[in-house]
């Protein structure tokens, strides 16, 4: 086989392992729904997670994640030592996850679109494919960017942009291919671009908070309520016949001091 057809057949098959729904699988397996009519409809770990349990939510992202490293096997088969090759496969697989050709369906309103996930797992198993150790970098830092920040979409774009700081250092450093550096900025934009309206809620303050802020915004939704509580038995009280009103704290102290 010609260089050029075995090029082709690495994007080609790289784009195909990245284009599997597993988690449209594993989420049917589970309760036999499908995860397309739930909610935002992807089909990644974080909304199968949310459609079917913590156990589905993690299967589907480590099959995800298989997916993207997968792509380090079809080049190391077809075509070994094109750096570029192996970034552009990587993001071959990528984009299978989130336009897959196995999730064609008709637009309302005419026209087809290729319905996926967001990216984030197949992003991270194509970064691991190029320099495993990778993934030692990038997930501690995904968990503090989704403790912390507080946002699944965010986490999910935050491995593109680890991505990219790794690879430069190690390039930077004479010890990686300057051509990795556009795998962490290619993830990047076509994760961005997948969450085009988490980006929109994001402006707009209506996104979905997780882990510390979650955490946090419910603790004040819990005190609020509390407050509000008090404040319509307190109302309650007063309204009752017969019900002497306390005077306050204040007052109670300029009485006891005789003013």
């Amino acid at each position: 086989m010609s260089e050029f057809w075995s090029i082709v057949l690495v994007l080609v098959l790289s784009y195909l392992a990245g284009a599997i729904p597993f988690g449209l699988l594993i989420v049917w397996i589970f309760n036999g729904k499908d995860l397309r009519g739930i909610e935002s409809g992807r089909t990644g770990g974080t909304h199968a997670m949310r459609a079917a349990g913590f156990i589905a939510g993690l299967l589907t992202a480590g099959l995800d994640v298989l997916k993207g490293f997968s792509t380090s096997w079809i080049v190391a088969w077809l075509a070994p030592g094109l750096p570029l090759l192996s970034v552009a496969a990587g993001l071959c697989a990528i984009l299978g996850h989130n336009y897959s050709i196995f999730l064609i369906e008709e637009k309302i309103g005419g026209g087809i679109r290729l319905r996926g996930g967001a990216g984030g797992a197949p992003a991270f198993g194509a970064a691991m494919a190029l320099w495993p150790p990778a993934g030692l970098f990038i997930l501690p830092l995904g968990v503090l960017v989704y403790v912390l920040i507080g946002y699944a979409s965010v986490t999910t774009m935050s491995v593109g942009l680890i991505a990219s700081l790794v690879f430069l250092v190690r390039a930077i450093q004479g010890v990686s291919p300057w051509e990795y550096i556009l795998y962490g900025v290619g993830a990047l934009g076509i994760v961005m671009y997948a969450l085009r309206p988490n980006l929109k809620r994001l402006r707009e303050g209506t996104e979905r908070p997780v882990g510390l802020r979650a955490y946090l915004q419910k603790r004040q939704r819990k005190h609020e309520s509390h407050v509000k509580m008090d404040q319509q038995s307190d109302n309650k009280q007063e309204r009752e016949p017969g019900h002497k009103a306390q005077p306050s704290r204040p007052t109670n102290r300029r009485q006891e001091n005789g003013i």
